[in-house]
């Protein structure tokens, strides 16, 4: 009689996971990764929020441009940029008025743009204070203004 032998059918062998120097290893990488990216994101944008302030003084200081083509004079340090939105009541009347912008913008950094007529640096100046809100500072709290 012939021996019957029986086969007990292999069970697949289970998936391995990661170890844990493999971990280790992924979480150094992702660290190495973003200790060199994450500063230069943060450079990008104090950067971006001075070219957004230099492109808004330029478009300012062009309406004034046109203000002052249209009326002989640029408004009064009193009327300010305001008289590029509205008509000034104050001091001596423009003559040939009309509106040079929609609305003022605020600098990046949510306030309002300086003006000095007459200009410290030039006939007028418009500037932004900068991150600190306050004249003067370096790099990121620098002045930002028509002079430049």
């Amino acid at each position: 009689m012939p021996t019957l032998t029986r086969t007990i059918p292999r069970r697949p062998a289970a998936p391995r996971g990661f170890t844990l120097i493999e971990l280790l290893v992924v979480l150094v990488i992702i660290g190495v990764l973003a200790g060199l990216i994450v500063p230069n994101l943060l450079d990008r944008t104090d950067d971006a929020r001075a070219t957004a302030a230099r492109t808004d003084v330029n478009n300012l200081m062009q309406a004034l441009k046109l203000y002052k083509l249209d009326n002989q004079r640029y408004p009064s340090a009193e009327q300010g940029l305001e008289s590029l939105v509205r008509k000034p009541t104050s001091g001596t009347a423009p003559p040939n008025w009309r509106p040079y912008l929609e609305k003022l913008p605020k600098d990046p950094w949510g306030q309002p743009y300086q003006y000095v007529n007459p200009g410290v640096k030039a006939e007028i100046d418009v500037f932004s204070f900068g991150a600190d809100g306050q004249a003067g500072g370096e790099g990121k709290d620098a002045d930002i203004g028509s002079w430049q």
